[in-house]
């Protein structure tokens, strides 16, 4: 399947036979499935959007897939990136504009988990490097469960270049580094603001660290010195979503 990527599992295809369609070539439904209710909804929106719908053996799904596929997979185009000008352009009559910036973070279970907490936050985009992180294949689209159509996502050549164009466009930047004085619940984020992730090897990385504006930490007892990556973003989004809850009220 050239120029194609299998997509299983319920909920990341009907995510994308929801909000991106157009990806999906095919859908491959297992025989002698049960079909519940999300499936019938799944192959009933397929019908209307005049999706092709193969039904093939069980060991044809376990062949095509790399985990649990519950009986349904699609051939799909892969993710489009949005361009990284368009999306600072999407962002010029926004306040409060919130970012997430991966810095070599490898896992594609980590990054599915952060594109999912992301999409719950409701992120305005997520920026990766193209060297040195993972793609978006097929493990982190099960692993964002569908959530890749909800958050726009953009690959950069250079992330420190990347990260001065957001301070021109009024972002600060505030990079999740362990062993920081400032704990990340002492920081105000009523502003636009990009927050940076160390991958799973190194944290971020010196040249990022000296490019942010300001450094955050979680605190950590019985001498541990990080979280997972993902949950580490998950902790600091939802303080994020937190605050701008409260002042609101």
């Amino acid at each position: 399947m050239t120029n194609s990527e299998i997509i299983y599992g319920k909920n990341p295809v009907e995510a994308l036979v929801d909000m991106n369609r157009r990806r999906i070539n095919k859908i491959f439904i297992a025989k002698g499935i049960k079909y519940d209710e999300k499936i019938k909804k799944i192959l009933k929106r397929a019908r209307e959007y005049k999706v092709n719908i193969q039904e093939v053996p069980r060991e044809k799904l376990d062949s095509l897939t790399k985990g649990v596929h519950q009986g349904i997979a699609a051939s799909v185009s892969p993710v489009e990136f949005m361009d990284f000008k368009d999306l600072l352009k999407s962002l010029e009559h926004k306040t409060n504009s919130l970012l997430i910036i991966l810095d070599k973070v490898e896992d594609p279970h980590n990054f599915g988990s952060i594109i999912r907490s992301c999409a719950a936050a409701g992120v305005d985009g997520i920026i990766i490097a193209k060297r040195g992180s993972s793609p978006v294949t097929s493990t982190v689209e099960k692993a964002s469960s569908g959530t890749t159509e909800f958050v726009p996502i953009t690959q950069v050549s250079n992330l420190a270049s990347a990260i001065n164009k957001l301070k021109e466009h009024n972002f600060w930047i505030i990079g999740a580094e362990s062993k920081q004085k400032k704990y990340y619940f002492e920081q105000d984020y009523d502003m636009n603001c990009a927050i940076v992730m160390g991958g799973e090897s190194q944290g971020v990385s010196v040249l990022a660290q000296k490019k942010c504006d300001i450094l955050v930490s979680i605190p950590m007892e019985n001498k541990i010195n990080s979280l997972n990556v993902a949950n580490a973003a998950s902790i600091l989004l939802y303080e994020i979503v937190r605050q701008r809850i409260l002042k609101k009220k």
